[in-house]
């Protein structure tokens, strides 16, 4: 609002995401195929920046939201997915408890991954991306503490003391702190790593999950060490 009162209207701002309930029609051709990639955000808000940037079209990927935007196709989306075993998953989500908790949701979550074979990266935000960094646009709530030494130990496993300190300290990063031309190259050089995982583009954080001794399904999780 500031930055309009002195530059004037921003023509090209997103509204806010709309509660797409509506059923919408997709051609029963269309749905008999899948995606290579799918990328998840933890806000309606950066999933809905990336379909308006097209960025689904020139990655042959899907957008969806962990709150399950965009609403009026999500259903349908979810079940081309899981079609692909070879899938790949990549969430976008803010350095905050919640944020840091998206992983753990997708590979948990029977409407997501539980008890698939799915390959995860975390391409951030990350604490660890930014604790020994200057540069990052750090806020910091008393409630965001409290969320975070609520963590379960499932999350918790996943980061470093460090991390876990800097979270508990009420600390977090917004991707709305960058811009969507940062957004989307970071989204595209994470997908051109996670090609090669072993060529240092990517950190293994934890192997194939162990479930029930007669199950050998798991998730691998990676991620990148480095916000763009």
């Amino acid at each position: 609002n500031r930055w309009e009162q002195i530059n004037g209207k921003i023509t090209n701002m997103l509204p806010s995401p709309r509660q797409q309930n509506t059923p919408f029609n997709i051609n029963p051709d269309i749905t008999a195929y899948s995606f290579d990639r799918l990328i998840v955000c933890d806000s309606s808000e950066i999933a809905q920046l990336l379909i308006a940037n097209y960025f689904h079209f020139d990655n042959n990927c899907a957008v969806l939201s962990i709150t399950g935007y965009p609403q009026n196709i999500f259903s349908t989306v979810m079940e081309m997915l899981k079609r692909n075993p070879d899938l790949k998953v990549y969430a976008l989500h803010n350095a905050s408890p919640r944020g840091v908790s998206l992983i753990n949701h997708l590979r948990t979550s029977p409407t997501w991954f539980l008890n698939t074979d799915v390959t995860i990266y975390d391409l951030g935000l990350l604490p660890r991306q930014f604790i020994h960094k200057s540069n990052a646009f750090i806020q910091q709530k008393e409630e965001y503490a409290a969320d975070a030494r609520n963590l379960s130990v499932d999350v918790k496993q996943d980061l470093t003391e460090a991390e876990i300190e800097w979270l508990e300290s009420g600390k977090f990063i917004e991707l709305e702190s960058y811009t969507p031309k940062k957004l989307l190259r970071v989204l595209s050089q994470g997908i051109s790593r996670s090609l090669q995982p072993d060529s240092g583009g990517t950190t293994y954080i934890s192997g194939y999950d162990d479930y029930d001794s007669d199950s050998d399904s798991g998730i691998a999780i990676f991620a990148v060490d480095s916000f763009g």
